[in-house]
């Protein structure tokens, strides 16, 4: 990639890491088909904050939410048998989760309870949903990644509208990852981590997409994960493989590469702070979050963050 101006360096630090009360120096059947069967204490995913400032994040091999106040302390919310990853909040007391192995799941934050919301499509099973984001008018854009990839690019884009009509507008994805929609919501950002790419998704006035093209190509071992945009339109991408965050322009040249510690795995990432201007990212190989702040603040969508 040829770029007239070379990006900016930013590194990203350590705001808290999980307690070792907390971690789990087990096997788990997450970590035995995704980490070959290494013993992984926790994998942390879905970032989102709730209207006073506490960050919610999931533990997805233990089927673990944990609550951290602004000042990086940890509450369990609740442990079930489930493996969530993403995380949105449909209003103030409920979070919508895309759990790979139960379908969409909610969580009452004040009581911990899990409950079903949209478990199967037509009483078959999803591969394994992943993330998801929500547009203006209540529909709910989310992946089903499984474990597809260039082998198998089975990989779905599905959107859940309010009257609970299922539009399946991808089926053809190797491994369809995080979600985030531009300002206008005409366009549907998808990162395509076994790709190792991200994908821009037109989105039509009739509700049918066309001219899907590769937006931005990354490398290494693992490709982009976790996606949000600021209030500038500039796409911030989590990059597990290289513990990065790129923070790309509208041409998807790169601005930034924020860095994080070394052997970071950034999975994930959610703007917070009083100005909206900090992002806070999972580094699921440490247990920790890390954070930065921006010259932007991130993009509210539908009344909410929008990441």
């Amino acid at each position: 990639m040829f770029l007239l101006n070379p990006p900016r360096i930013g590194e990203l630090e350590v705001f808290t890491s999980m307690p070792q009360s907390l971690r789990r120096a087990e096997v788990s059947d997450w970590a035995n088909a995704n980490r070959g069967g290494q013993v992984t204490d926790s994998f942390l995913e879905g970032p989102v904050f709730d209207d006073v400032g506490n960050l919610y994040v999931t533990d997805i091999p233990w089927g673990r939410i944990f609550r951290i106040s602004p000042e990086g302390e940890w509450n369990l919310i609740v442990e079930y048998d489930g493996e969530p990853n993403g995380m949105k909040f449909l209003d103030p007391e409920r979070l919508l989760i895309t759990d790979y192995k139960n379908g969409l799941m909610t969580l009452d934050v004040a009581t911990g309870r899990v409950s079903p919301f949209l478990e199967r499509r037509n009483s078959e099973r999803f591969k394994g949903v992943n993330d998801l984001v929500f547009d203006r008018v209540g529909n709910i854009y989310f992946t089903d990644q499984g474990q597809s990839g260039m082998h198998d690019p089975s990989g779905r884009l599905y959107r859940l509208r309010p009257n609970g009509q299922l539009d399946l507008l991808l089926s053809n994805v190797p491994s369809p990852n995080g979600v985030a929609l531009s300002a206008d919501e005409r366009v549907l950002f998808l990162a395509v981590t076994r790709g190792n790419c991200v994908w821009r998704v037109p989105l039509l006035p009739d509700g049918s997409v066309a001219k899907v093209n590769q937006f931005f190509t990354s490398y290494g071992p693992s490709g982009p994960d976790g996606l949000a945009v600021d209030e500038r339109g500039r796409l911030l991408i989590a990059n597990p493989g290289l513990g990065y965050v790129w923070v790309l322009n509208t041409r998807a040249e790169p601005e930034w590469v924020l860095r994080g510690p070394q052997g970071s795995s950034t999975t994930n990432l959610a703007f917070g702070g009083t100005q909206r201007s900090e992002i806070y990212v999972t580094d699921s190989s440490h247990g920790t979050i890390l954070r930065t702040t921006l010259d932007v603040p991130g993009l509210v969508l539908n009344g909410r963050g929008a990441c």
